[in-house]
């Protein structure tokens, strides 16, 4: 499983999480759609790019106080981005961190991953694992 640690101002430490991030805003006006968003953050995170792509759900993260929904997507047989790979952003400083599901799943539970998307990822694949 690919994660990655990026430092997170709001927290004032690094967190590790899973790739993510958002959906930009097109020439026209209109926001990226989901589908096409998830490898695009993929590749820019990990540099790595899925052969596979299932949607697994969707959440709020916040609907208390934010209308942010997140989409979380299941991304298998992945390669690497040799060419043309898209990098992360300019403000992003990112360390890949690669454990297996299990290890990352054992760390969720020591509260080592501490990221709400990151925690729900975690959950659902556990779920889809064991079913």
């Amino acid at each position: 499983m690919l994660l990655v640690r990026q430092y997170r101002v709001a927290v004032g430490r690094a967190l590790l999480e899973i790739p993510a991030g958002t959906l930009d805003v097109q020439p026209d006006g209109s926001i990226e759609a989901p589908e096409r968003a998830a490898p695009r953050e993929l590749e820019e995170e990990t540099g790595m790019r899925a052969g596979s792509w299932r949607l697994i759900n969707r959440f709020f993260t916040a609907p208390g106080f934010a209308s942010e929904e997140m989409h979380l997507y299941l991304a298998t047989d992945l390669v690497p981005a040799d060419t043309d790979r898209l990098g992360p952003d300019e403000d992003e400083h990112l360390l890949l961190e690669r454990l297996a599901v299990g290890d990352a799943i054992a760390a969720a539970e020591r509260g080592e991953i501490q990221d709400g998307k990151s925690l729900v990822a975690l959950l659902w694949l556990a779920r889809i694992l064991t079913s």
